[in-house]
């Protein structure tokens, strides 16, 4: 019997295309790397918070019978009525909510107001926190805190006083209206409250009779911006607000809402 010749040669050759097959060659015959041309994208990291919680409710009883001491004077219907608040209308809850509250009482009448924005970046650069910061800009600059001092160890924080002790938002009141914030708590930077936050203290007239006193503290936590304004306007055109307690009053709320968040 005979017997076919073996071939080495033709052998090798087989075995060199297959392997050429199998290692990601192109449907044209060109090799291809795996990892060449494929672009590298870093997405921004999504925001701490993706839902927010119901406003009218996050306020306790106690906290807005301190806020709105006239509440306490009303009738039971009308007392939990007070109580229970206004919610903002929104299109989004999940974006966006507020509410507000009112009480009148025989020496002042109280305002509250609170708005929570959830902020979301569209740019997969731009994480929704960074997005944020960009909107409480926004606020700080509308506020138009006092620029930073020279102190005797060089330049200080907003919080320090303007030189010539006015509050910077009341530039439209005359006579003793644009002096009645004292110094040490004219509009600034606050460093207790969430990843940035300011507090401001308007006062103007209302009209021609009573003086309306309104504090404002917004911060910022993540990609939330909270707002919370506290205003009183006294019964009597000669009583003046006292912005010690507005102010401390607001920054208390302010800080109860900053802890709701981190829970």
């Amino acid at each position: 019997m005979q017997r076919k010749a073996y071939v080495p040669g033709l052998a090798a050759l087989l075995v060199t295309l297959v392997a050429g097959c199998t290692s990601g060659s192109g449907g044209d015959g060109s090799d291809v790397d795996a990892k060449a041309g494929v672009p590298t994208t870093t997405t921004a990291p999504p925001g701490k918070y993706r839902t927010l919680s119901e406003p009218c409710g996050s306020v306790d009883r106690p906290t807005l019978r301190d806020l709105l001491p006239g509440v306490t004077q009303l009738p039971g219907e009308q007392q939990e009525k007070a109580l229970k608040g206004t919610a903002a209308v929104t299109y989004d809850t999940d974006r966006r909510v507020g509410c507000s509250w009112s009480a009148d009482a025989p020496s002042a009448s109280h305002h509250l107001v609170i708005d929570v924005e959830r902020v979301v970046s569209y740019d997969p650069a731009v994480s929704d926190a960074d997005k944020a910061q960009e909107v409480y800009a926004k606020k700080e600059d509308g506020a138009a805190l006092p620029p930073p001092v020279e102190g005797a160890g060089g330049s200080t924080s907003p919080s320090g006083s303007p030189s010539d002790g006015k509050t910077p938002n009341s530039s439209s009141t005359t006579g003793p209206s644009a002096t009645m914030t004292p110094s040490g708590l004219q509009p600034r930077l606050l460093d207790d409250l969430g990843d940035a936050a300011f507090v401001d203290d308007v006062f103007a007239s209302s009209g021609s009779a009573a003086k309306r006193r309104t504090v404002s503290v917004v911060f910022r936590t993540s990609n939330v911006v909270v707002t919370v304004r506290y205003a009183e306007q006294p019964a009597h055109p000669t009583t003046v607000p006292d912005s010690k307690e507005l102010q401390e009053k607001a920054r208390g709320l302010a800080r109860q809402l900053a802890d709701q968040l981190d829970e």
